[in-house]
């Protein structure tokens, strides 16, 4: 195995498991809200501002990893 092929599939699995992790909790989030939704509707604008912010934080953690494997395939 090379430098390069071992930089790629570095790069390739800091991806791949810093999106498996967002993508889970962004679904527990969404789960989460749509069942607080259907037991308290009045409730929506505070449920759905937490479950945005939730979302947001969620999503920064796949952009570090995307941040880290563009580190790894032009810097490394």
């Amino acid at each position: 195995m090379t430098a390069e092929v071992a930089k790629l599939l570095g790069a390739g699995l800091a991806m791949g498991f810093g999106a498996i992790g967002p993508g889970i909790g962004v679904g527990l989030l969404c789960n989460g809200a749509m069942q607080a939704l259907g037991r308290n509707p009045e409730a929506r604008g505070p449920i759905l501002t937490n479950m945005m912010i939730g979302i947001a934080f969620a999503e920064a953690v796949a952009i570090y990893a995307l941040v880290v494997a563009i580190i790894l395939i032009f810097v490394a």
